[in-house]
This record gives C-alpha cells, structure tokens and sequence, in this order.
C-alpha cells in the first residue's frame, strides 16, 4: 500500500507541476472561456455554466501554454486564446459523446444529455465549436485556422469510425489505434503544435511538439480505457466498468479476444452483443483479463507510446519546462483523476 501511495503522490505531482509553472496564464483562460460562453440564450447560458462546473483537468489548454513557454512565447495573450480554443474544442466533443454514448454521468455529475436531453446537448456542443472558430479567426493565423479545423474534422472522423466498429470484439487492434489517434490523440497534438506555431519557432521544435503531444494522447486513452477493467485501481479512487457496460470495445477487450480459447471468443461476442450487460458479465471478463494478465499487456502497449513522446523532447534545450512535459508522460499513463 506504501508503494501505492508513493506512486500515486509522484504521477500526480507532474501534473501539478504543470498547472504550476502556467497558473497565472491558466487562470486567463478560464476567464476566456467564461467570456466566449455568454449568450443571450438562457438554455445556452444554463448548460454551459453547468458544464463549466463540473470540472475538468484543463490538460490540454495546458498542454498549449507549456508548449508555448517551451518555444519561448512571452508577449502578448494569443497563448490564452488558443488555449481556451482548444478547451472548447475539447469540451464540444465531450458533450457530442455523452450522447452518441447515451452517458449519464461525467466527472461525478450528471451529464447534459441527462439533464436536458439529447438534442439540446448536440446543440450546445455546436455552439461550442462555433465560437472556437469565431476564436481561430480572430487568432488571425492561417496555420493556426488549418490545424483545428481538420483536427476538428479527424475527430468527428473518429466517432464515426467508432461507431461502425460499436460491439465487435474481433475489432483489429490497428482500427482501435486509428479511433483514438483521431478522437484523443489528434487533439493532444494540435494542442502542443499550437504552442510552437505562436511561438513561431523552427518547423523541426513544431513536429517535435506535435510528435509529443500525440503520443501522450495515445498513451493517455490507452491508459483511460485499460483503467475501465483493472480492478486495482480502486486503490486510486476511479470507478472501473463504464466502458464495458455501455458496449464500447476497448485495447483491454481486443487484446483479451486475441487470447481467449474458442469457448471464450463465443462468450465474448454474446455479451457485447447483448443490449444491457450486467454486473455478472463484467465479473466473468474481469476474470478472464486477470487469466491472460492483459492490464500489463496494456501498459506495455502504453509504455511504447510514453517512450516515443519523451524521446521527441530531445530537440529542446534542457529547461523546467522540458522536464515538467517530459516528466508528464507518467501522469499520461498512471494519473488517478
């Protein structure tokens, strides 16, 4: 339990350490996001502030400020803008799968589906992603302006994507690569690239950064999804079976397939093609992950990923910026919020 508690400390201080070294930057765009949501809609108004509420890591608009101080931006407020951008980005897309997912509850609340329904959800996100472009515009780059609309195209790419493959559990393990590169990871690198793009630095530190910033994206939702059947990380405070009761075929599933017997791929396939699984269910693949040990495979898999996003840092000058990102890959794989 005391190497537990010492992990737990040492992963979530690199995150820390990252709000940290921008909180006075990061602190503008919370106020910029709260700007860019006013309406004179009171629905609008009502479930943005609702959203607001909830919470959030805020990883991403960090993700931008960091790269940004990492490339040397020091004038002006377009880190903020952008960060904010790329917030709103993040939180449309949140909101766009709440309903695609039929979620009920996000970040301990419930989500805004469930409170006022599917269509006004949809809408919303809409909303969201329109003041982003509005935001993108107003940036005044052209390179900027390319990069989070096709970041925002890949990604509604990636739900559709996910949506064909919905309950196949003989899914393969590059199509599951392809989804969340295009759903999580594409954001995490258009997040860091926008950094260095402001900061008008070198074509090299730009694709250095949007190498970086997708491999921790990848390693991230891998992280994420194999979370949603280890059972150990009760420890760490995160309820575990969300993925595996609204159908979602994840690495943990694709990897356990690939290891089943005959029997155990027959079973596979009648439970996520069942409409509700239960709790039974979830306790009989929780026994064959433990079977086939696939948590650590997944980790590996993971590890791959935070090898590549560290090893891309290696163009930069040693700072405390360098080290904050390159010490955050291991929030990205074992964070417990």
């Amino acid at each position: 339990m005391g190497n537990v508690i010492q992990l737990k400390n040492e992963v979530n201080n690199s995150y820390h350490q990252l709000r940290l070294s921008v909180e006075e930057k990061l602190m503008m765009v919370e106020e910029k996001i709260k700007s860019k949501l006013i309406s004179e809609v009171q629905l609008v108004e009502k479930m943005t502030n609702y959203h607001l509420n909830t919470g959030g890591k805020r990883l991403r608009a960090l993700l931008t400020l960091s790269a940004a101080k990492l490339c040397g931006y020091s004038k002006g407020t377009r880190d903020v803008n952008l960060a904010a951008c790329v917030e709103l980005i993040h939180s449309a897309t949140l909101m766009h799968d709440d309903v695609i997912d039929d979620g009920i509850v996000r970040r301990g609340k419930k989500t805004l589906n469930k409170k006022w329904g599917n269509h006004s959800s949809v809408l919303v996100g809409d909303y969201l992603l329109s003041r982003c472009f509005e935001m993108m515009v107003e940036d005044g780059n052209i390179e900027v302006l390319k990069l989070l609309s096709s970041t925002s195209s890949k990604i509604a790419q990636g739900e559709v994507l996910q949506l064909q493959h919905k309950g196949e559990v003989d899914m393969l393990e590059d199509t599951y690569l392809k989804i969340i590169s295009s759903k999580t990871a594409e954001l995490f690198a258009a997040a860091t690239k926008v950094g260095a793009i402001l900061s008008e630095t070198i074509d090299k530190k730009k694709e250095a950064l949007e190498f970086y910033g997708r491999n921790l994206g990848l390693t991230f939702q891998i992280a994420d999804d194999t979370l949603d059947y280890n059972s150990e990380t009760k420890l760490f405070g995160k309820k575990i079976g969300q993925d595996f009761f609204e159908g979602k075929i994840t690495l943990p599933i694709i990897l356990l397939f690939q290891k089943a017997n005959l029997m155990e791929k027959k079973n596979l396939k009648k439970v996520f093609s069942k409409k509700v699984r239960n709790e039974n269910d979830f306790s009989n693949i929780l026994f064959l992950i433990k079977k086939y040990n696939i948590i650590k495979s997944c980790y590996q898999k993971a590890c791959h990923y935070i090898n590549l996003a560290s090893n891309s840092l290696s163009v930069f000058d040693d700072c405390e910026e360098k080290i904050i990102l390159g010490n955050l890959t291991s929030f990205s794989l074992s964070r417990d919020f």
